[in-house]
């Protein structure tokens, strides 16, 4: 599979290449499972599958919360963007923002319990829809391996990305 790069010289091969094709074939999967998913996370309760990342990556937090900084990161989002994202998340009554001990110019985010509610509900709803739109298409022999395997590719590509300043 990887030497086909030097093979490529027209846009036949290219668009038929074994790399090329398995790529597209796993965004195509993730951007359709996210619609999918994400749709039934919006009809169901109200919120965007990115407000669900956040209530779990604050829930992950626990305790006094996280910094806007870190959500972002998390996210892969720019400040501005998960400050505009809490925003709308605080509005909704998932979300408060409360004083840093450790900081006292800083804020941290934290879930309230209708953001703790929220999560757990939504959750719910979540794993039953990647039981089954996410693990029921694989072989059961399979699904331990890709889940593996995804985290992997996921730590990797993670490890790539410039950390915020």
């Amino acid at each position: 599979m990887d030497e086909q790069a030097e093979e490529i010289s027209s846009p036949e091969e290219a668009a038929n290449n074994a790399l090329v094709l398995a790529f597209g074939r796993l965004q195509g999967a993730a951007n359709r499972l996210e619609y999918i998913l994400g749709r039934s996370l919006e009809q169901e309760c109200g919120i965007t599958h990115l407000m669900f990342e956040v209530l779990l990556i604050l829930g992950r937090a626990g305790g006094p919360g996280l910094s806007m900084r870190a959500v972002a990161q998390e996210q892969v989002l720019t400040t501005g963007g998960a400050t505009r994202l809490v925003d709308r998340m605080e509005a909704a009554g998932l979300v408060e923002r409360a004083e840093d001990p450790g900081d006292r110019r800083g804020r941290l985010v934290r879930l309230t319990p209708l953001g703790e509610e929220t999560a757990v509900r939504a959750s719910r709803l979540h794993v039953e829809n990647i039981r089954r739109y996410f693990l029921a298409p694989l072989p059961p022999e399979h699904r331990e391996r890709f889940a593996e395997d995804l985290r992997l590719l996921s730590h990797s590509a993670r490890d790539e990305l410039p950390r915020l300043p």
